[in-house]
């Protein structure tokens, strides 16, 4: 039998701060010196987070090789697995480059401490890693590694967006969720949009004047749709969560028009009426550009992406 092959993807360690040549101990600013001292914490963390799971890979029978984030933008084949080590951006990007035949295990890297948070929550923000969609820390990344080799743990099936602009599928898929709206996403966008059904609208026309239009999957809907005043939706859920951003009638803030859901079994068509805008794929990172008239239409019939989640997520 052929050895099983496996890509780790690495968050890269230049994410956390700028060096100071000097080191630390020159700054003067109390604060600050907090601060660069939380992140050079957080750095080391995760270095000693790969680390580990490199030693825990290099005992086992299978092919492995290491790859940052940074370095990879060519598809992802010929693995059976692919183990990402940081947070959920990295578990996104991974998703940016895999069809539905490869599973991913997301290892979060730096967990948020609860006491280190309660410490300084009066000076800063010392959040770390959320790792929503990570099974796996350092303290059972060795045991649930185990229990997917033996098939002892499946992976979930997550829907992702599918984007088509103008009638042509985009070649990445949205795992949490999209923005359309103009480069400078605080300026007022002009678009409309409707729901259809078996190429039939089965919504009124909306006309919106807002900051853009965001959708949702079930797995983003507790990212930026749940802070802008959305809800979760169940993780395993097929359906998108839609929602006008910042709508400028007073009229239109309060229409149940402006927030809704797109079913399994249908799909939105919005039109943009703007002269530039952008279509952002899970943040500001990955974007395409429209135009003046163009058709953006969106469903959740992109292949699913197979993820091993945390048990709280499933059950």
């Amino acid at each position: 039998m052929a050895r099983r092959k496996l890509l780790l993807l690495l968050k890269p360690f230049d994410v956390y701060t700028v060096r100071q040549s000097n080191g630390i101990s020159h700054i003067t600013n109390p604060l600050m010196a907090q601060i660069l001292q939380h992140l050079e914490n957080r750095c080391k963390v995760h270095k000693d987070a790969i680390n580990f799971c490199q030693d825990i890979l290099s005992k086992k029978p299978i092919e492995w090789e290491p790859v940052f984030r940074n370095n990879l933008s060519r598809p992802i084949r010929n693995v059976d697995l692919v183990v990402t080590v940081g947070g959920d951006g990295t578990l996104l990007q991974a998703g940016h480059l895999i069809d539905d035949s490869i599973p991913v295990l997301g290892v979060n890297s730096d967990p948020t401490q609860v006491e280190e948070v309660d410490m300084f929550s009066n000076e800063f923000d010392a959040s770390r890693s959320k790792g929503y969609l990570c099974a796996a820390t350092v303290n059972n990344f060795e045991q649930l590694l185990d229990n997917i080799l033996e098939g002892k743990t499946v992976p979930s099936n997550l829907s992702r967006i599918l984007i088509r602009v103008n009638s042509k599928s985009l070649p990445t898929f949205a795992l949490n969720d999209i923005l359309i709206a103009h480069p400078c996403p605080a300026m007022v966008s002009r678009f409309s949009f409707k729901i259809k059904s078996d190429g039939m609208p089965c919504s009124p026309l909306v006309n919106c004047r807002s900051s853009g239009l965001r959708v949702s999957t079930a797995a983003g809907s507790s990212a930026a749709m749940l802070s802008a005043g959305g809800f979760i939706m169940p993780i395993l859920s097929h359906d998108l969560q839609y929602m006008v951003r910042e709508p400028i009638s007073p009229a239109a803030a309060t229409s149940s028009l402006m927030h809704g859901l797109v079913k399994s079994d249908q799909s939105m068509e919005a039109m943009w009426f703007c002269k530039e805008g952008f279509v952002y794929i899970d943040g500001s990172h990955v974007f395409v550009s429209i135009q003046n008239g163009d058709v953006i239409e969106i469903s959740s019939k992109a292949p699913a992406l197979k993820v091993f989640l945390p048990p709280n997520l499933v059950y």
